[in-house]
C-alpha cells in the first residue's frame, strides 16, 4: 500500500506524521510551503478542497481531516501492532471517545483561547481569554482525574490514544492553557512527548 502525506512541520499535520512513525508504516511525506500557497495550488485543491494539512493519499486515493485520518490509520494498522483497541470492545469505545473529546470538546474551547490571544485584533480580548483558559481549566481536571488513575489514556500501555490526545494537549500548552496546573496531565504529557515517534524533523 501506497501513503503519501502533504505536511507542514509544526502544523496540525505534525501528529499524523508521528503516527506513521510510530506505527512503523513506510510512506512520503511531501512538505508543502504554506507561505508561499502551495496549499492552495489546484492539483492540491483536488486532492483537499479546503486546502489544508494534513492530507493523506492512500493508493492514488485522498483522505483529509486530521481525526478522520487517525481513525483510520488506528483501525487499519494500530490494531495488530497492539496500539489500539479491537473493534468491538469496551476500550474501542473508550479510545473513540477519548480522541473525540481531545479534538472536539476540548478543541472548540481551544480555539476560543487562540482566537482571543492571536486572532485579528478585532477578535482579542482578554476577557475571552480567561474564560477560555477556565474551560480548559475545567477540562483538563478530567483528563488529570483519569491520569491520577493509570499511566496512560488506555491504562498501563501507551496507544495511539495517548498520541492523539497529547497531541491536542501539547499544541494548548504552547498557547497557554494551564497544563501546568496539573500534574498528572503534565507528567503524561512529559511521557508522550519524549518518545522517539515524536522527534521528527523537517524534510
Amino acid at each position: 500500500m501506497s501513503i503519501v502525506l502533504y505536511w507542514h512541520p509544526m502544523s496540525s499535520a505534525t501528529p499524523i506524521a508521528n503516527a506513521l512513525v510510530e506505527l512503523g508504516l513506510p510512506h512520503e511525506r511531501v512538505t508543502l510551503d504554506l507561505q508561499a500557497g502551495d496549499q492552495r495550488r489546484p492539483e492540491f485543491l483536488a486532492l483537499n478542497p479546503n486546502g489544508k494539512v494534513p492530507t493523506v493519499v492512500v493508493d492514488g486515493n485522498p483522505m483529509f481531516e486530521t481525526l478522520a485520518i487517525h481513525f483510520w490509520l488506528a483501525g487499519k494498522y494500530g490494531v495488530e501492532r497492539g496500539l489500539w483497541p479491537k473493534e468491538d470492545t469496551p476500550e474501542r469505545l473508550q479510545a473513540m471517545s477519548w480522541a473525540t473529546w481531545a479534538y472536539v470538546t476540548y478543541g472548540a474551547v481551544l480555539v476560543r483561547l487562540q482566537l482571543s490571544t492571536q486572532g485579528d485584533a478585532a477578535l482579542r480580548s482578554e476577557v475571552w481569554a480567561e474564560s477560555a483558559r477556565s474551560g480548559l481549566d475545567q477540562l483538563l481536571a478530567l483528563l488529570d482525574a483519569r491520569l491520577a488513575a493509570q499511566p496512560w489514556m488506555m491504562g498501563a500501555d501507551y496507544s495511539l490514544v495517548d498520541l492523539i490526545v497529547g497531541a491536542v494537549i501539547g499544541y494548548s500548552a504552547y498557547i497557554g492553557a494551564p497544563v501546568a496546573s496539573h500534574p498528572h496531565v503534565q507528567a503524561w504529557l512529559a511521557r508522550v512527548q519524549a518518545r522517539p515517534s515524536m522527534q521528527l524533523k523537517a524534510d
